[in-house]
């Protein structure tokens, strides 16, 4: 903690803090540090414990992911506030772990908005490497009658999932095009040059022209 504390920088902070994010350490310092320390789940639960965003930003990066239990899981969700933090639970540990899918499932239809777009994540994962079994036309039904006045994490989790259905599923390209044009979420998003737009219709045009070759 002391480590982390003396890493800790005003200005990076200040950055954070405007994305959600209640902390001040470059995360490629916190990286270094994680690469030192190495797997060392005990200690990761510690951190954790602290309920400090870089201290459990760290934790998620040491821990061992299937070490977790399915309601440990979903405590550590619920009881984290800050987006990198519910962003690295998601992707370094519940996606690496057996509880995927239950959680996915239970997450997706919560009503708080940031555990919800902890569902969606979990289900673009899905759309794209494991579609089986998957409601395509329905999911494209609940993000057609609720993306547009979703919060806003729970609206990028939404589009992040109309897109990965119209990249990698050409029978409802058509649709998820139809649905990006129709609602306009994020068509004014700013962009740096050379990057590729978080509009629905155009990253899954871009990808598709990617992937065609």
């Amino acid at each position: 903690m002391a480590e982390l504390a003396e890493l800790e920088d005003p200005r990076a902070r200040e950055v954070n803090e405007r994305h959600g994010d209640d902390h001040g350490v470059n995360l490629s310092k916190l990286r270094a540090i994680a690469k030192r320390l190495k797997t060392q789940q005990d200690l990761a639960r510690d951190l954790w414990a602290t309920g400090d965003t870089a201290a459990r930003l760290l934790a998620l990066l040491v821990c061992r992911p299937k070490a977790f239990g399915r309601d440990e899981l979903d405590a550590m969700l619920r009881g984290s506030r800050a987006a990198k933090v519910q962003d690295w639970l998601v992707n370094y540990v519940v996606k690496k772990g057996p509880h995927a899918e239950d959680l996915r499932v239970a997450w997706l239809a919560d009503p708080d908005p940031g555990v919800a777009a902890a569902g969606w994540a979990l289900t673009s994962e899905r759309v794209a490497k494991a579609p089986e079994g998957l409601d395509l036309p329905g999911l494209l039904d609940v993000i057609e009658a609720e993306m547009k006045d979703a919060p806003d994490r729970l609206q990028w989790a939404m589009n992040t999932c109309l897109a990965q259905i119209g990249i990698e599923h050409a029978g409802h390209r058509a649709r998820a095009l139809e649905i990006g044009e129709r609602l306009e979420v994020l068509k004014d998003y700013p962009t740096s040059p050379g990057c590729t737009s978080p509009f629905a219709p155009a990253w899954i045009n871009e990808m598709v022209r990617r992937n065609n070759g």
